[in-house]
């Protein structure tokens, strides 16, 4: 079971990644900002972050670039999650971020994602 820090402003993005997340036996701890997104992980440090690459105070891609700079939160995995769909958006994401998943999203790859990178760091 992993501690999955789930950064989303939407409401029903969030519910039903808790769920799911849940459903996988794993416990999910909840921001719906990235200002919140990182102090959460400052202070709980999950095993894996997902992270919304538009949130309503910073952009997800600046939020993972402080968690990546932290040297108590670097380690942790980074899963962006996003809408966006331009050319070179995915790979300016992945400068920064461990991986991506793309809105909407599919949750048995999300689930795969999760649990290969949680192995993977571990």
């Amino acid at each position: 079971m992993a501690r999955i820090l789930i950064v989303e402003d939407n409401p029903a993005n969030m519910k039903l990644a808790v769920l799911v997340l849940a459903s996988a036996g794993h416990r999910a701890l909840q921001a719906t900002t990235a200002q919140e997104g990182i102090a959460c992980a400052l202070k709980e440090r999950p095993d894996v972050v997902l992270m919304d690459m538009q949130l309503p105070d910073m952009d997800g891609v600046e939020a993972t670039r402080i968690l990546k700079a932290a040297p108590e939160t670097a380690h942790i995995p980074v899963i962006a999650v996003t809408a966006s769909a331009m050319k070179g958006d995915k790979e300016r994401v992945l400068e920064v971020c461990d991986r991506y998943v793309e809105k909407p999203i599919d949750y048995k790859r999300l689930i795969a994602e999760v649990a290969d990178i949680s192995a993977a760091s571990s």
